[in-house]
């Protein structure tokens, strides 16, 4: 949440923001692509950038996590099948809603598919995965996050006002107005699917030490293995970089992926990385002999995930355009005050939006 916080105020205050992360991007000015091969990468705005790719595929894969233990939880409980269809589609209705919601009050007439639309449409699609073994989908995410490179390459080169909109709603960004997608839903389901997978087989394990343990060594063991995997193909530099190829050996062209839409050397990656810092996390609580300090700004966020989000993208936009005039008049400094000032504005608030969710359990604020 911290990261994308960042990432957001880099979008609202950065002139020199630096998101070219794919080929098949437009540069609405020259209306050619928005990274062309061989361009410099400042360093402090790459980086800026590159570590704010965590959060997108650790939110599908986390969300299917939740989701699966929340769910093999509740049917325990006795919801039925039905009821539970219904709980994960209104979720899905609301996280669209806001979608829609923030893109209009942004850019008037033009619908921007971002993380919500990915997350929300692959909540709709659950209805009907959910229903598969761990195994299935298992296979079907992997597959498609392996072999979606050679599935886009059969289609037609990308130009503006002909793109289909089913292409743009599931395959490659795009637009096809009044839609403009940067999240294609099929690669992002893929990461809700192996999230969702783990999440059975965490609750599958006994609840105690040597249970979370087994956990911590399978995401140990995948981790390793998805950034080993991610070493031997960027460094092969062909299949599996989604045409964003490094342009030499420098560490910042072997970190230059393609995220729009997520090739194999930018998944392997990020859930790599995922996986680590989860077993840090993992490790920790477990160890850890002192109670769980509810204030944690790490627990409160995570706590309230779609509340923050959606006031601190109102936040970022209102505060730039009445103090700047503007979107991305300013640059890195204030990009990282309008961070630290967002996060400390929103605590206050998003502990208080966690108390009255708390007060009424049953209530409508239980989807947001």
């Amino acid at each position: 949440m911290i990261l994308m916080a960042l990432d957001h105020s880099s979008q609202s205050w950065n002139a020199g923001r630096l998101a070219e992360d794919s080929i098949y991007l437009i540069n609405p000015l020259t209306m050619g692509p928005a990274w062309i091969p061989g361009s410099a990468l400042d360093s402090v705005q790459f980086f800026t950038r590159w570590v704010t790719h965590l959060c997108a595929p650790t939110f599908l894969f986390l969300s299917g996590t939740s989701l699966a233990m929340s769910f093999e939880k509740r049917r325990a409980e006795g919801m039925s099948d039905r009821e539970l269809d219904k709980h994960l589609l209104i979720r899905a209705a609301v996280i669209l809603g806001f979608e829609g919601l923030l893109s209009l009050m942004a850019f008037q007439g033009v619908m921007i598919l971002q993380v919500l639309y990915a997350i929300g449409v692959s909540m709709i699609a659950m209805v009907a995965f959910r229903r598969l073994p761990s195994a299935a989908l298992i296979a079907i995410g992997l597959a498609w996050l392996v072999g979606s490179e050679w599935v886009i390459a059969q289609l037609p080169p990308t130009e503006i006002g002909a793109q289909t909109l089913w292409e743009i709603l599931l395959l490659r960004p795009g637009a096809a107005l009044p839609f403009y997608s940067m999240y294609p839903v099929t690669h992002w389901l893929a990461m809700m699917l192996l999230g969702w997978s783990f999440g059975r087989y965490l609750l599958a394990l006994p609840n105690n030490s040597e249970g979370s343990q087994s956990g911590e060594k399978l995401l140990l063991l995948s981790g390793l293995t998805a950034l080993l995997a991610w070493a031997y193909i960027r460094g092969d530099n062909a299949y599996g970089n989604m045409g964003l190829l490094r342009d030499d050996k420098s560490i910042g062209q072997w970190l230059h992926m393609s995220k729009y839409p997520p090739a194999i050397v930018y998944s392997c990656m990020e859930l790599g990385l995922m996986a680590l810092l989860l077993v840090v996390f993992m490790r920790f609580e477990r160890r850890t002999t002192k109670p769980v300090w509810t204030g944690n700004p790490l627990l409160v966020f995570g706590q309230t995930a779609l509340f923050f989000y959606i006031v601190h993208i109102m936040m970022l936009g209102a505060s730039a355009m009445a103090l700047a005039g503007g979107i991305q008049l300013s640059g890195l400094k204030e990009t990282y005050i309008a961070t630290v000032v967002t996060l400390v504005v929103l605590y206050p608030v998003c502990i208080w939006f966690r108390n009255l969710k708390r007060k009424y359990p049953k209530s409508f604020l239980h989807y947001i």
